[in-house]
């Protein structure tokens, strides 16, 4: 008895005409003839080949994703109008998790932040939160973000990655200390993305239907467990699985183990931030639990893989300009620069009509006054192509939704948060961080960690600097590195 094979649909070309042969060009004189170029499936398949990589990202390149839904569990409709937010309401969402530094091949457990986004699918448009495993970053103004980001990268000379131009950065710019301690510890490579927590690092602003505004930061917690790759296990992995993190996410919900995150936010009210003891506003900075405690909001669960990589995940586009009704930004100088930079990269790399590619596009509707260009197919459903106009086209929805980004009038507390707080200085956290929140084990691998980056090609005078740094975040910790870089 024979296997019964499915009869296969038969091949066509890109628009649906059946193809004669996929193996075959067709020639003069059967397979030693000269191709002929009336072959047009054939110019058609080199053609499309040629073109079917579009640029990675520059950052976030390595990544991995899957759909979901989100689930308000708890009623928090005292902070924010946000309809995504209100009691009982359910979510469709799309999670995209990725590594910062490495490039496309590179392996999923280098050392190295990961990246949390969100895409929210809501009744008034896409919301988008773009975060990391971290509750910090590395600097706090978007000036430094792209020197930042080359110092990561790879030499100019000749194209491989530097310990030494990493920490050359790191100890000019103090600012660092709390974030490359988060990175040297235990959070520094996660055992999957399933096992890492997100924040949105950034302060944003809620409103509630009253117009009361409240600064916020998001944490969202795996229910999984965090846990952790020691170093030589990761290094391990490199070699022996690039793709170890991405094939864990797909397998795990292939398999019918769906992941769940718990989301929480931190609730500051709207007059505490001039006068707070440090700049709410700094991305190098956390909020301590003690003063502004975890209120819970809902979960976060991921149960569908994407039926296609490149179409749902690397053509993904998040940009924290996607802001909803009842959702604003802060006066973090960070988060202003990327409101800008997150949708100019995506017209760049795939195209000025983005938002209407599948995990774009929006489940809401789309009125706008946006039209033409390379790869539009959606009219912008506007009756004519300016506003205001005559004809019956939309019109601005201020009366009914309010202006989310309301802080902008509120100039002279905008003032007030720059200027210097008392706690402002860049090494109380990371120190207080070492000294309270880690244990005997973990500040013993943090030390391990710290001394092996060093170690490995950073020059002299770079090596002198940070052990410096880290004296400076801890005393404690910095003979403990040096003793270990210098032989001990």
């Amino acid at each position: 008895m024979t296997d019964s094979v499915p009869k296969a649909p038969y091949t066509t070309n890109n628009v649906g005409i059946p193809v004669e042969s996929d193996e075959h060009s067709l020639t003069i004189a059967g397979d030693t003839g000269p191709i002929l170029l009336q072959d047009h499936y054939l110019i058609e398949k080199m053609a499309q080949f040629n073109r079917e990589r579009v640029p990675e990202r520059v950052v976030h390149a390595k990544g991995s994703g899957a759909y979901g839904i989100f689930e308000v569990t708890n009623d928090i409709s005292q902070f924010t109008k946000a309809g995504l937010f209100q009691p009982g309401k359910r979510t469709e969402m799309l999670a995209r998790f990725s590594t910062v530094a490495g490039e496309q091949g590179s392996p999923d457990t280098w050392r190295d932040p990961r990246g949390f986004a969100l895409k929210f699918y809501t009744e008034l448009g896409n919301y988008d939160l773009v975060g990391n495993n971290t509750p910090v970053f590395f600097v706090k103004d978007p000036m430094k973000f792209q020197d930042f980001i080359r110092s990561q990268k790879r030499r100019l000379d000749n194209g491989l990655r530097d310990h030494d131009m990493q920490w050359d950065f790191w100890t000019l710019s103090p600012e660092s200390a709390h974030m490359v301690t988060w990175l040297m510890g235990d959070r520094g490579i996660p055992k999957s993305y399933r096992h890492m927590n997100g924040y949105s690092s950034h302060t944003y602003m809620w409103v509630n239907g009253g117009g009361e505004k409240f600064w916020i930061k998001y944490h969202i917690k795996t229910d999984q467990g965090i846990d952790f790759l020691t170093q030589a296990d990761a290094d391990r992995l490199a070699g022996e699985d690039t793709d170890y993190h991405r094939r864990d996410l797909f397998d795990a919900i292939a398999g019918g183990d769906a992941p769940s995150w718990t989301m929480y936010v931190q609730v500051m009210p709207f007059e505490d931030a001039a006068d707070y003891r440090f700049n709410p506003f700094d991305l190098t900075k956390v909020w301590p639990h003690g003063d502004y405690p975890l209120i819970e909001v809902g979960r976060m669960t991921l149960n569908r893989n994407p039926e296609d990589y490149f179409i749902h995940i690397e053509q993904a586009a998040f940009e924290p300009s996607n802001l909803v009704p009842g959702i604003g930004p802060s006066p973090d100088k960070m988060l202003l620069g990327r409101l800008f930079s997150y949708p100019d990269t995506h017209r760049y790399r795939i195209g000025p009509n983005y938002a209407q590619l599948p995990p774009n596009r929006p489940h809401a509707p789309v009125n706008s006054y946006s039209k033409d260009g390379p790869m539009r197919y959606v009219p912008s459903n506007a009756s004519a192509p300016y506003a205001p106009n005559s004809k019956g086209g939309p019109v601005a929805a201020t009366e009914a939704y309010g202006d989310p980004a309301g802080w902008a009038a509120a100039g002279e507390m905008v003032r007030e948060a720059y200027r210097q707080h008392r706690e402002d200085d860049d090494w109380t956290q990371p120190g207080t961080m070492v000294r309270e929140v880690l244990d005997d084990a973990a500040r013993e691998r943090l030390a391990d960690n710290i001394a092996g980056h060093i170690k490995n090609g950073v020059s002299k005078p770079v090596t002198e600097r940070a052990l410096q740094y880290w004296h400076n975040v801890d005393k404690s910790l910095g003979d403990r590195v040096a003793a270990k870089v210098n032989g001990g």
